[in-house]
């Protein structure tokens, strides 16, 4: 199933608002009416959450609903306008976001001087919306290098972030910016290395500052997962999923072992949500949800 669109494009065009919400008769719309409790029988150590950007073509609150069946506590990458049905359904967002100043997004964020005015700005706004309602971490970005050496994104990266660490402090909301491949799906991204991310923690110097480590992309870039997870988990916020290659289901069709991998997580003692990122193949997005919440289940 060839898949026509990216995280890029929610960002850019609606920066995951409720407008994401679209109206459809998919298979997996039928999930809403079965008297089903699978969440029931999960162990209770791992905190379950999903990217609602891979669940697109289904109406946010009906998404909001099957996820809480099957067990997860979290719809993440949602926005302010979102986070009152989260709560309704009590659940949460693991990681929120919001719509960015204009021309800004994955190529184009912290790493260049230019847009810490409205980085600032942005970030000051939405911190407090997120804390009133319990988000505990936002995501951010570094920006695409755009032939800047990494020494030099590191310090203006440092330089705008650390004017917003006070207030992510004060609100004890944390800003974690995402580790990408830049191989395969965000040519030129900075922020491409956990060891990158790393210094740059170091050099902010704040512990609402982190990292949001994407296996699939981090697989893609530098593999060694599990080593590099235990190296790093001071480091580390929160986790995002997906299959490799492709990005899709992450059972016996790809090449990561999950279960490994999750267990490997929640023995450094980290005690955040796991965020299923990866985008469904099969007609039935649920089921594979479902599957994948099972297998991370440990």
């Amino acid at each position: 199933m060839k898949t026509t669109f990216t995280r890029r494009d929610v960002i850019k065009n609606s920066a995951g608002l409720a407008g994401l919400g679209f109206l459809g008769n998919s298979m997996e719309h039928r999930f809403i009416e079965a008297d089903k409790q699978a969440g029931m029988d999960l162990k209770g150590k791992v905190n379950h959450s999903a990217c609602r950007w891979c669940y697109q073509a289904i109406p946010f609150e009906e998404l909001v609903m099957n996820a809480k069946k099957i067990g997860l506590q979290s719809i993440e990458l949602t926005g302010p306008d979102e986070w009152d049905i989260l709560k309704k359904h009590d659940m949460t967002a693991a990681i929120g976001w919001g719509k960015y100043p204009e021309g800004m997004g994955l190529p184009n964020f912290f790493n260049k001087v230019k847009n810490h005015d409205q980085l600032v700005a942005f970030y000051e706004d939405l911190i407090p919306k997120a804390a009133k309602v319990g988000v505990k971490n936002l995501i951010t970005f570094s920006g695409n290098r755009d032939g800047m050496s990494d020494e030099q994104g590191l310090l203006n990266c440092k330089k705008g972030l650390q004017r917003i660490m006070k207030t992510a402090e004060r609100h004890d909301v944390t800003i974690s910016m995402e580790l990408l491949n830049s191989k395969v799906n965000h040519k030129d991204y900075q922020a491409d290395h956990t060891e990158w991310g790393a210094v740059l923690c170091e050099m902010v110097g704040s512990d609402k500052f982190k990292l949001l480590y994407d296996i699939y992309h981090m697989q893609i870039m530098e593999g060694d997962v599990i080593a590099t997870i235990k190296k790093h988990h001071q480091y580390i916020s929160h986790y995002h999923t997906g299959g490799v290659p492709g990005r899709n289901e992450i059972d016996e069709s790809q090449e990561l072992n999950y279960a490994a991998i999750i267990k490997a997580i929640y023995d450094t003692g980290y005690k955040g949500f796991i965020g299923q990122e990866f985008i469904p193949a099969r007609a039935d997005k649920m089921a594979s949800l479902e599957q994948a919440v099972k297998i991370c289940d440990i």
